[in-house]
């Protein structure tokens, strides 16, 4: 009997259906290659399988024999896999017949390779091979350490679910046969607040966890008394209602990278050896390490590729704000350090604050870009959370962080967003939809369809990480206690722009737009623009809805004759002088006010920056629009640093 453990495509596919034709169960030919189906193998993933994961349960022993009749018929012979044969050791073969036949005879010089498998641990691989990852975590680590340990755990056949503890049922504990536990400890030796219900119905309710296989990993701080109490209790209560450590827990500090990898490693494993009723096979413990830890070492290219991570050692100088509610003061603290490149900001902070001063205080997300977690480092808005500090340091190794502007500061480098927050609620960036066609909520409400390419284009009218950080980058909201700021600006033009939104609730967020404290309140976009790729999208944003609103009024209001006559000059005359837009905008009454300034003496004389004919000057007095020109030196600016109008026209609306 034929058994195939592993199955791969290599490149280069022509997609011509034969493996798909001959073995549906296993290939299905896409539009660019054949890829191997995910309900077959123990990763779950659906593409060609080059990282080469095994077949899951029977599998390998029930299509064995198509998989090899599928590569003998690929005209290009990239179809790839390993064999286990009446208990042989495995052998990599090539899709052609003859390579396969030899394979399938008992081969002379046998030689397990990568991956290779005996049909003992083939055998344990069979049926299920769920592994529940719960976690306890405060900040963020904890959580952080449980992804990671799921990615490790498909290596070893098994089909990973990372568990919130907070939530969790506690009468489903007895069914997880293959548990770990990553926790942190807060405060005196408490349980994360996440973690602290689970806690609380353990110990209540003490559940019978006999035949469940567990190991833990504590995270702590040895400058306390109870470090890592938390991983301790649970690692105690699990052994009390009978579960079986296969792995002796394993404590860290506060660099807990290190020893979580030697835990990891070496709990796996052992984990990965409880078989399908329950049992731990330990005698195939050596086996199942050279499995999970065998595979190509190749460098993976390609757009799908991990990104490279950098983890050169980075000495830092850190420059911190600091201020202090009570006393009122605020200053700068400097902390030297050494830190890997690929670590976060708030990776940084956590450090500074837990070894050097624990009074830091700054807001920490959950590690996937947590849009609170905002604050300004050398100049640049980012999130904590998820920017690597090799993205923002300094050629000379300086950081400098301090909180985000527009907010006020509570401490140190957490700021206030209650402001926001009101000011969000009252712009009521909700869905009123309209009734139309398609799906109803159960209130009766219309939710109504979209196409998908009006979903991308509302997608990318506001593709930002974060409204707040949108909202620190204009240069007003800091001076302008009325003005709303562009992250509440953005949200509700998005609403403007969904075709399921109502007219009249369309119309009362332009109405809600279309004054002081809307999009008008900041004339110069430039400021938003500078941060990056967000702000550009932010910036484009607030021009388009400043587009729309003028379109919609048809130009009246100062803001559109300002872009009408300045637009209107361009085109005309390919130049600009200083009368039809100050004539236009301020009217004679302007001209008169202004007489002493010399402006108007200038008009009335002919004299003109752009060196055109002095009659378009006088014209312009008598007969609007004959002259053609630009806004002269009113309000001490000269047009070329009219942020307002420059930018209207230039973003806007140039068909005058």
């Amino acid at each position: 009997m034929t058994v195939v453990a592993k199955v791969w495509i290599e490149e280069d596919c022509i997609t011509c259906d034969a493996c798909q034709d001959i073995a549906p169960e296993v290939f299905e030919v896409t539009d660019d290659t054949s890829k191997i189906l995910a309900a077959v193998r123990t990763d779950g993933t659906f593409d060609r399988n080059t990282g080469k994961a095994p077949l899951a349960g029977d599998f390998g022993t029930q299509y064995g024999e198509l998989i090899l009749e599928a590569s003998e018929a690929c005209p290009v012979e990239i179809i790839k896999f390993e064999l286990v044969s009446d208990g042989a050791e495995v052998a990599v073969v090539e899709a052609s017949a003859e390579v396969a036949a030899e394979a399938v005879a008992p081969a002379a010089e046998a030689v397990a390779v990568s991956g290779a498998a005996s049909a003992e641990l083939m055998a344990l691989m069979e049926g299920d091979r769920s592994l529940a990852i719960l976690f306890g975590s405060q900040t963020g680590n904890a959580a952080g350490l449980a992804e990671k340990t799921a990615k490790l755990a498909a290596n070893y056949g098994l089909v990973p679910t990372v568990y919130d503890m907070d939530g969790f049922d506690t009468a489903t504990l007895a069914n997880h046969k293959r548990t770990l536990i990553i926790t942190s400890t807060w405060g005196e030796g408490e349980m994360p607040d996440n973690a602290e219900s689970l806690w609380q119905s353990v110990s209540s309710q003490s559940p019978s966890l006999a035949g469940v296989h567990f190991s833990v990993c504590a995270i702590g701080d040895t400058a306390y008394d109870e470090f890592c109490k938390a991983g301790v209790d649970w690692d105690n209560k699990y052994q009390g209602l009978g579960a079986n450590r296969v792995h002796e827990i394993q404590l860290c500090d506060v660099d807990y990278e290190p020893p979580w990898a030697i835990w990891v490693a070496e709990a796996l494993p052992k984990i990965a050896c409880v078989d399908s009723s329950g049992t731990l096979q330990i005698e195939l413990l050596d086996e199942m390490i050279a499995y999970g830890t065998s595979g190509d070492e190749e460098e993976v290219s390609g757009d799908f590729a991990p990104g490279t991570v950098d983890k050169t050692e980075l000495s830092v100088t850190l420059e911190l704000f600091r201020y202090c509610p009570t006393a009122a003061e605020s200053g700068w603290d400097t902390v030297m350090c050494t830190l890997p490149a690929n670590a976060s900001i708030q990776d940084m902070l956590s450090a500074v604050k837990n070894n050097v001063d624990g009074s830091l205080t700054f807001r920490t997300g959950d590690g996937t870009g947590s849009p609170t977690a905002g604050i300004r480092v050398n100049g640049r808005l980012v999130l904590a959370d998820i920017t690597a500090i090799s993205e923002v340091i300094g050629a000379d190794g300086r950081l400098k962080i301090e909180p985000m502007s527009g907010y006020p500061v509570i401490r140190d480098l957490m700021v206030d967003y209650s402001k926001f927050e009101e000011r969000r609620m009252s712009a009521k960036p909700w869905m009123s939809s309209s009734p139309r066609e398609g799906a109803y909520l159960i209130n009766g409400e219309a939710v109504g369809v979209m196409e998908s390419t009006d979903a991308v284009r509302l997608h990318l009218i506001s593709d930002v990480k974060s409204y707040h950080l949108v909202h620190s980058m204009s240069d007003t909201v800091a001076y302008d206690s009325n003005y709303e700021g562009p992250g509440i600006h953005l949200q509700r033009w998005n609403r403007i722009m969904d075709p399921r939104s109502s007219e009249k609730y369309k119309n009362s967020l332009i109405s809600s737009l279309n004054n002081p404290t809307g999009v008008w309140g900041e004339a110069d976009l430039a400021s938003i623009a500078r941060y990056g790729a967000e702000g550009k999208t932010a910036s484009n944003g607030l021009n388009d809805i400043r587009a729309y609103i003028l379109n919609q009024t048809n130009y009246r209001g100062p803001h559109g004759r300002l872009v009408k006559w300045y637009g209107r000059s361009v085109k005309w005359t390919g130049k600009l002088n200083e009368t039809t837009l100050y004539r236009q905008v301020l009217g004679p009454v302007g001209l008169i006010s202004n007489i002493f300034d010399g402006v108007s003496a200038r008009m009335v004389l002919g004299f003109t920056r752009t060196g055109g004919p002095p009659i378009r000057s006088l014209q312009a007095l008598i007969l609007p629009p004959a002259g053609i020109g630009k806004i002269p030196n009113m309000f001490n600016s000269k047009v070329k640093n009219h942020h307002q109008v420059v930018g209207l026209f230039n973003e806007i609306d140039q068909r005058f």
